[in-house]
């Protein structure tokens, strides 16, 4: 029993010191530090350490019936103590150096709150998973293809051989191959032709499950929302399903979209994987990094997250639905029961529609002309690009209705939604303006407003290869918009730029309605329309001051109550000014530092050097104290022995705290 006691007393003091350890440790490697991985790296640091100081020195002693501390009260407990502090670092810096590091929503990297090893069987399962689709794609010869991409004959094979890789991949890799399907300003006919192909069979959720969903999702019970509720869905995608249902407070006629619940399981495992993917496919061929394979994944992830997460849709249809709601364009948005929707519930307003592939009967029987149908769908567009500045990014034919009562349009499913800021929107304007007129020099201002970066444009040349462009829709019945946008995007990608993400969404988008109304009138030329939109635009610019002379006051009356205040104040600031001039107060100067961000890295970059310097001194005054004190033989040795040995330490504790630190620093720079 006694003996007992001692090893228990023992372990307690052992203990006690890992709670010193811990403490001196946190604070050696920085503020903010793991906890998970503190409590690790120190346990594993004082049990090794304590292990060899048992096997080298302790278990020769009486260790049982003294305490620890009092038994070796000397040169060797420091060094045990000192050990335990840098053997917890040590482990620490290994944690930090091989944590999965995971991607955001962005693309970018992150590290996880996980548990630690709950990471490492995620990264584990990911690699497993990955590994499969790479095996996947080798099988299918994608290295092979890649390795002859700059071959023109070679695009069939290699298109044949990704669209395997995706469809044989499952899942996400399907979605995004019918994503890609879509970017003829990318990619050739044949890779279009091939992603095309690509089917995803999804299988409706079965009763109990929509049961369960809703059960969850609404804040009060199934049966005193829904008076009505047709467990037979209307239609079944990847992301969510749609059904049918009567609300029990008004008898209001609803559609329900639900969230499918692997969805969120689904994007976990294999969004993080689709672009590891990319970067895979980037990194074996220069063709796919300059095509920004990688960006393309990242862009796909980003925005697959935001469509799955229903309050955005929501939202977006609410914003569409309030800046349409005066226009001339009558476009019918279902209304959202914003009480009864969440992040992965939609209760909408159902309408009556048709399908474009029904909309001949509906327009004979109403007696609606497809073309005003067409134009009216046409100049609603752009009135959400051109002048709300969001507007529905995917307007293929499956989201155009006609409403079977009055043959009005109607816009569904508003997952994907673009925003154009006002310099876009002017610059898309511009363009349009510029086709009208066969003006080079305006469709090069607006390209300056659509790229991000224009400097280096030598302007004649662009200009001349915008007249070129220009003279292959010269003299022609209907001006090819898809060619028209294609031959844009070459032309931009050739000079070396880069359209801003959201124009690139929105010419896109004028692509897929270009097919969809051409679907509701084959004759239907959507850029001579456009034209009409442009002149239409010019002609209410120029009378808007005359018709409504009311908005200009008022617009005049805001800006002047913002610049008298400013005006007022200039004389009093001149005064400052010459009085400061006078005294000789006044020093111009600009340098690196007047940016705190830029103040900031100087002093961080500065800081860490110090620390290295002082670092490597200590380490090169404790080597030379140690090498000095060996041809010693007075008792004061001792002494420089141990100011060597605490220089060390020193040393040590220090380059390691430099070393966690730069591992941080490139995981947040996503290197």
């Amino acid at each position: 029993m006694q003996e007992y006691m001692l090893y228990v007393r023992l372990f307690i003091e052992i203990i006690l010191v890992a709670f010193f350890i811990y403490f001196v440790g946190g604070r050696l490697m920085g503020s903010q530090i793991n906890f998970t991985k503190r409590v690790l790296s120190v346990s594993l640091g004082v049990v090794l350490t304590s292990f060899v100081y048992w096997y080298s020195y302790l278990r020769y002693t009486n260790y049982l019936t003294e305490s620890v501390v009092s038994e070796v009260a000397s040169v060797s407990t420091v060094i045990w103590i000192g050990s335990m502090v840098l053997i917890s670092m040590l482990f620490y810096l290994f944690f930090e150096l091989f944590d999965p590091i995971e991607l955001g929503e962005r693309g970018e990297r992150i590290t996880g709150r996980k548990f630690f090893l709950r990471r490492i069987q995620l990264r584990w399962r990911r690699q497993k998973r990955l590994s499969q689709v790479l095996e996947i794609a080798i099988r299918n010869g994608i290295t092979r293809g890649l390795k002859y991409a700059r071959h023109r004959e070679n695009d069939r094979e290699l298109a044949i051989a990704f669209r395997d890789t995706l469809e044989q991949s499952g899942g996400i890799f399907i979605k995004f191959g019918q994503v890609l399907s879509t970017r003829t300003d990318l990619f050739p006919a044949p890779f279009i032709e091939e992603l095309g192909k690509l089917q995803q069979d999804v299988k409706p959720l079965p009763s109990p499950q929509v049961q369960a969903i809703l059960q969850n999702s609404l804040k009060a019970p199934v049966d005193d929302v829904f008076s009505f509720f047709d467990m037979e869905p209307l239609a079944a995608a990847s992301i969510g399903q749609v059904h049918r249902a009567v609300l029990r407070k008004n008898n209001a006629q609803v559609v329900v979209k639900l969230l499918r619940p692997e969805i969120k399981r689904i994007m976990r495992d294999d969004l993080n994987i689709l672009v590891e993917f990319a970067e895979w496919v980037s990194n074996r061929s220069k063709w796919a990094e300059n095509l920004g394979f990688r960006q393309l994944a990242i862009g796909f992830a980003a925005g697959l997250r935001e469509e799955i997460n229903f309050d955005i849709e929501i939202r977006n249809m609410v914003q569409i639905s309030n800046a349409l709601a005066k226009s001339p364009y009558p476009v019918k948005i279902p209304q959202v029961y914003t009480e009864y929707s969440n992040d992965s519930l939609i209760v909408s307003e159902f309408v009556d529609g048709k399908s474009l592939a029904k909309g001949g009967e509906v327009f004979n029987h109403l007696n609606v002309d497809p073309k005003d149908f067409a134009r009216t769908v046409l100049f609603s567009f752009f009135e959400q690009m051109l002048f709300s500045g969001i507007f529905h990014a995917d307007p293929h034919p499956g989201n155009v209705f006609v409403d079977g009562r009055n043959g009005t349009p109607i816009l569904l499913d508003f997952g994907a939604v673009g925003r154009l800021a006002a310099p876009q929107q002017d610059g898309v304007i511009r363009f349009i303006i510029g086709v009208q007129q066969n003006d080079s020099s305006v469709i090069y201002e607006a390209v300056t407003l659509l790229v991000e970066e224009h400097d280096h444009i030598d302007r004649q040349k662009f200009e001349q290869a915008l007249g070129q462009l220009l003279l292959k829709i010269s003299y022609v019945d209907a001006i090819p918009t898809k060619e028209l946008i294609q031959s844009l995007f070459e032309l931009v990608r050739h000079f070396g730029l880069t359209f801003y993400p959201s124009v690139g969404t929105a010419l896109r988008s004028l692509i897929t309605l270009d097919g969809t109304l051409h679907l509701i009138d084959p004759t239907f030329d959507m850029f001579t329309e456009a034209k009409t939109f442009a002149k239409k635009y010019k002609s209410e610019a120029f009378k808007k001051p005359f018709k409504d002379p009311r908005i200009i006051k008022e617009k005049l009356e805001d800006e002047l109550t913002l610049i008298i205040p400013e005006l007022l104040n200039i004389p009093k600031r001149l005064d400052q000014l010459l009085q400061r001039v006078e005294s000789g107060k006044i020093i111009l100067h600009h340098d690196v530092f007047s940016d705190k961000k830029n103040a900031g890295f100087i002093l961080q970059l500065f800081s860490r050097f110090v620390l290295l310097m002082t670092g490597i001194t200590f380490g090169l005054v404790s080597a030379a104290l140690l090498a000095i004190a060996q041809f010693i033989d007075a008792a004061f040795a001792v002494y420089l022995n141990i100011a060597a040995y605490t220089g060390l330490f020193l040393c040590v504790v220090l380059l390691v705290r430099l070393s966690i630190q730069a591992i941080r620093d490139m995981k947040r720079s996503g290197a």
